[in-house]
């Protein structure tokens, strides 16, 4: 009886398999950078968004798509984004300058993933802060335009430089150790080295801790070379590829 119920449930997580094989191995004809395989943008939507990412592209070369499907299934939606980014070819062949934005509507997780020659300009941090601070908290209000639009402006200002975290978020994000025990390392050390000098007159010499920095971060600016003239429409993804940078979250 337990084998004949783990058919069905087999049969499903293959099926989804599937489902997220056909659109990471079928890029979008004719091509589009905006690709909303849930439903979940109108089409007024889906176009504004694609052509601010036309006309990015037409200047800089830099590529950013944006996918949303309704779950990827037994795929991480990393390792999802990561093949989707290699088959489609996103950025191009020469500078790797391509962003993937994978959302799963239904798992409630996205991703961003980037390019080799973009990870100087978009760092995981920084990526994380754009997913954290900027992104989800509008998909939580059930505002997915607004959270990918808003959300592609910070990586534009992230690829050219002049992204900016809000203040204290990498602090917040990895705290260093707390005062109590700070105080307690800082005793048992002179408890150590007090009676070690009492006993054999050992000289020990310490660097003094110099604090963690503060302060927001700024990713050095970088276009892949120029792209062709003109508003026209998306003419193609340029072979490019991806290594693993980038960051996800959930909301």
């Amino acid at each position: 009886m337990k084998k004949l119920l783990l058919i069905p449930a087999l049969f499903f997580s293959l099926l989804g398999v599937a489902q997220m094989d056909k659109i990471i191995s079928s890029p979008p004809s004719p091509p589009r950078l905006v690709n909303d395989f849930s439903k979940t943008l109108t089409a007024q939507q889906v176009e504004a968004l694609e052509q601010k990412l036309v006309r990015y592209d037409d200047s800089t070369s830099n590529q950013f798509t944006i996918v949303i499907v309704n779950s990827t299934d037994d795929y991480s939606i990393e390792d999802a984004a990561l093949e989707l980014g290699r088959k489609w070819g996103v950025g191009s062949k020469d500078f790797n300058n391509g962003v993937v934005i994978l959302v799963a509507k239904d798992d409630r997780k996205m991703t961003i993933q980037v390019g080799y020659g973009l990870e100087g300009a978009i760092p995981d941090l920084v990526s994380k802060s754009i997913i954290d601070n900027t992104i989800t908290p509008q998909f939580k209000n059930d505002n997915y335009y607004r959270g990918l639009d808003e959300g592609t402006d910070d990586l534009i200002k992230a690829a050219e430089g002049r992204y900016k975290a809000p203040e204290n978020y990498g602090s917040r994000k990895k705290k260093g150790p707390g005062t109590l025990t700070i105080i307690i390392i800082v005793i048992v050390l002179l408890i150590v080295f007090g009676s070690g000098a009492a006993g054999g007159g050992t000289y020990v010499s310490r660097g003094g801790f110099g604090g963690w920095g503060g302060g927001g971060w700024s990713g050095g600016g970088w276009s892949g070379g120029g792209g062709g003239g003109g508003s026209g429409g998306f003419g193609g993804f340029g072979g490019g590829s991806f290594g693993g940078g980038g960051s996800s979250g959930s909301w």
